[in-house]
C-alpha cells in the first residue's frame, strides 16, 4: 500500500490513552528518516543554509499518520 505522506520516521508506540471519541497515542522515534522542507529563498539566505550544516528541525503538521505494517 502506498501512503500520501512521504516524510517518514520509524517509531515505537509508548502509550495509548483511549477516550470516548479521540485517543492519544505517543511514539518514540527509533530510526530517523530523510526529510525535506520548502521555504523561501530569502529564508535560506537569512539562515545561510548549506550542505553539511547541523540544524534543528521543527515539524509542524496537521496530521501524524501512524501506519502498522
Amino acid at each position: 500500500m502506498k501512503y500520501g505522506a512521504r516524510n517518514k520516521l520509524k517509531a515505537t508506540v509508548t502509550s495509548v490513552n483511549k477516550g470516548d471519541i479521540m485517543s492519544l497515542v505517543k511514539f518514540k522515534v527509533t530510526q530517523p528518516g530523510e526529510m525535506a522542507s520548502v521555504l523561501t529563498t530569502e529564508s535560506v539566505e537569512d539562515l545561510d543554509l548549506k550542505p553539511g550544516d547541523e540544524i534543528m528541525v521543527f515539524i509542524k503538521a496537521i496530521h501524524v499518520l501512524p501506519v502498522k505494517e
